[in-house]
């Protein structure tokens, strides 16, 4: 059922996230237009409705048939002018570049009705980098949406109005999504941050390491029973996007070594044109990826010492968050759980390692480029709290949650995920 606010929207950009945020809208009973100066992206757009709404489908998100009422709710156009008019929101999904984010927002801050919401889905800026462009600061804020789940990250700019936060956060309600605002504005949102570490630390034992990304892929997804892996992801999601993302880390963050890894991985393939799914050839080759057969599992043991710093890796990002203020630590675990389908996030790992086994992990590993000096520093302070009260997690009794009964294993923790509990 829709808001009463919202009737149209337009869909800035044909690439994969335009397909998606388009598809979820339709399927939620919205008119939704897709607009792109580009004939042959919108020319794609069928198809990529198609190739998402069988993910979707594959996932238990939605049946067939309402992928199918879906995509009849969405039309195509090259007309800017034609795209908004009417349009109650628009929700801009253009190449990770800032400046490119900047022109859309101005030329269509001047063109859509005075009362339309406008919306970027960027994955890496912050709000604050946009904003000033448009007169209507009032109504303008982050609408993130993360492929193959259903959180949407709500995040306001330093105009936004409590008004605006209100009608899109029942949007995304509206599309059976999960609204999540962070408690601070933050380059990367919570799980973007998250799943970057998991990223660095399998493209780094690549890049670094000579480990092989099928056996990376095949260890998360055996220790997780999970649909795909981080590389599988990276296909999904589109590597020119992650590449675009992580040379606007560098920029921002200045030398990072393992972005920097991460980057020399992905540049021949971008160079390439081998972008993932959308071109047919990425880590993997579409149709018929390695990972979709049912001996990828069997072919090779999973491998404990690779989930090791796979699953280290997110707990470094789980604690740089909450010691920042960015988010909290039932939240960040929600986040990730909702997301990653999992049935406990990187806190409850945390406790189940034991916060003094972790830390012993990390500081004896010695490849600085997996773990820096300033990440075991930082959860080094961050944790020693903890281990001095001896709240050393599940076999103490109490860690970032209490034992035997933890909250993250109730039935309701994920009901109404983000509201007050009692």
């Amino acid at each position: 059922m829709g808001i009463s606010e919202i009737k149209k929207v337009c869909f800035v950009g044909a690439g994969t996230m335009g397909c998606y945020n388009s598809l979820l809208a339709g399927i939620a009973g919205y008119e939704a237009v897709v607009y792109d100066i580009s004939q042959e992206a919108l020319n794609g757009v069928a198809s990529g409705h198609e190739q998402l709404g069988d993910f979707l489908t594959a996932m238990g998100i939605f049946d067939p048939e309402s992928v199918l009422r879906g995509r009849k709710q969405v039309r195509l156009e090259s007309d800017p002018k034609e795209a908004v008019k009417n349009a109650d929101l628009l929700s801009e999904s253009v190449f990770e570049k800032l400046e490119l984010k900047r022109q859309i927002h101005r030329q269509f801050d001047e063109l859509c009705p005075p009362g339309t919401i406008l919306t970027t889905n960027t994955s890496t800026y912050m709000v604050s980098e946009i904003e000033d462009v448009v007169g209507r600061g009032d109504r303008f804020a982050a609408m993130h949406f993360h492929l193959g789940t259903l959180l949407v990250d709500v995040v306001a700019g330093p105009r936004t109005s409590a008004k605006t936060m209100d009608i899109i956060t029942r949007f995304v309600s509206s599309m059976t999504c999960v609204p999540f605002t962070a408690a601070k504005e933050n380059r990367g949102y919570v799980f973007n941050n998250l799943s970057t570490g998991l990223n660095c630390a399998a493209t780094a034992l690549v890049a670094e390491y000579q480990e092989n990304f099928e056996d990376i892929d095949r260890t998360w997804v055996t220790f997780h029973n999970a649909f795909i892996g981080p590389f599988a992801t990276m296909d999904l999601i589109g590597l020119n996007v992650y590449y675009d993302g992580v040379m606007d880390m560098l920029r921002h963050e200045g030398d990072d070594r393992s972005f920097q890894l991460m980057i020399d991985l992905l540049q021949p393939y971008v160079d390439g044109g081998e972008l993932g799914i959308k071109s047919g050839k990425g880590f993997y080759s579409y149709p018929d990826p390695a990972y979709g057969k049912a001996e990828f599992r069997a072919d090779v043991e999973p491998r404990q010492d690779i989930y090791t710093v796979l699953a280290n890796a997110i707990i470094i990002r789980a604690v740089q968050l909450t010691a920042a203020g960015i988010s909290e630590v039932v939240d960040i675990d929600k986040v990730w759980m909702i997301n990653m389908k999992l049935n406990s996030g990187p806190f409850g790992w945390l406790d189940k390692k034991g916060i003094d086994v972790f830390l012993e992990e990390i500081e004896s590993e010695t490849r600085d480029v997996l773990f820096s000096k300033y990440d075991r520093d930082l959860v080094r302070r961050y944790l020693d709290p903890y281990i001095k009260k001896g709240q050393t997690g599940t076999r103490s009794g109490k860690g970032f949650y209490t034992y035997p009964n933890p909250i993250y294993e109730t039935a309701d923790f994920l009901v109404n995920p983000f509201q007050p509990r009692d």
